[in-house]
């Protein structure tokens, strides 16, 4: 699988897999799944409540965790507490049965609360202890990111954020790149929409013999965006890999990128007032 070199020197997959609302033995069984089925980056997050449920679904795989790229994040609850919040992570490390994350997030940058700035200087420590490798931030804004550095010095290796042909992000990816930090796509495929049957886009993935998700992720990938795909079925996993084996021409990316809109966000969760804890 193709990867990128995040700005700290670390190997990461061009296409991850989703694991929100993957609980218990079923969820298990289907990160399992994913991993056998050719799967290398896995997303989680403490408040998803499944960090054990992935380390159970790596612990089952056929693939040792030095070939995996794991990555978790830091709810807004514990932004405030620098000692709460490392004893967090290396709870949800005894979960997953892992000895450190490849990357870890700030969940949101929650500006209300307005401690994102201490949240920070929180997975640097734990950057420095060993307990993460890579730290990055999820739902950022650019003037989050900027006081990130002017009062730390540390720029994110990643950004996370809601992604998709409604709403494709193109000023903050183009922040992003400038900033050399690697955008990654939640909702790649749009949630609670009705992007699958969306006539253009129908249309093209007819064009190139695939189907409107594997359009969609291919068409994220040729951005320069790791789409964060979710998938139960054998199927589904095994179809949203099948993407590399072809290329949407200019054109067509033009005629997707033009379906973005103002109020793309499929929850209206704006980063500029949502609080998530």
């Amino acid at each position: 699988m193709a990867v990128k070199i995040l700005d700290s020197g670390i190997q990461i997959p061009n296409i991850g897999f989703g694991t929100y609302q993957l609980n218990g033995f079923s969820g298990a069984q289907t990160i399992t799944s994913a991993i056998n089925t050719g799967y290398r980056l896995l997303d989680t997050a403490y408040n998803y409540q499944n960090e054990g449920t992935v380390g159970k679904g790596i612990q089952d795989s056929n693939v040792n965790r030095n070939e995996l790229f794991v990555q978790s994040k830091l709810p807004g609850k514990y932004y405030h507490d620098q000692k709460a919040a490392i004893a967090i992570v290396q709870e949800s490390l005894y979960r997953s049965r892992l000895e450190f994350f490849d990357l870890y997030l700030l969940h949101w940058p929650n500006p209300i609360d307005n401690h994102y700035v201490e949240a920070w200087e929180t997975l640097i420590q734990l950057q420095n202890y060993g307990l993460v490798k890579s730290i990055g931030v999820c739902n950022f804004l650019p003037e989050h990111i900027d006081r990130l550095e002017e009062e730390t010095g540390v720029l994110p290796v990643v950004n996370q954020i809601e992604l998709h042909p409604y709403f494709n992000q193109r000023k903050m990816r183009q922040y992003d790149a400038e900033k050399h930090i690697v955008t990654q796509a939640w909702s790649p495929l749009g949630r609670a929409s009705d992007l699958l049957s969306d006539e253009l886009l129908v249309d093209l993935a007819d064009k190139y013999n695939k189907n409107v998700g594997q359009l969609i992720l291919r068409w994220e990938t040729q951005l320069g965006v790791i789409p964060l795909p979710k998938a139960s079925s054998y199927t589904r996993q095994k179809g949203n890999l099948s993407i590399f084996d072809f290329e949407i021409d200019d054109g067509d990316m033009v005629a997707i990128n033009n379906l973005t809109r103002v109020d793309g966000r499929s929850n209206n969760q704006n980063p500029a007032e949502y609080q998530e804890f």
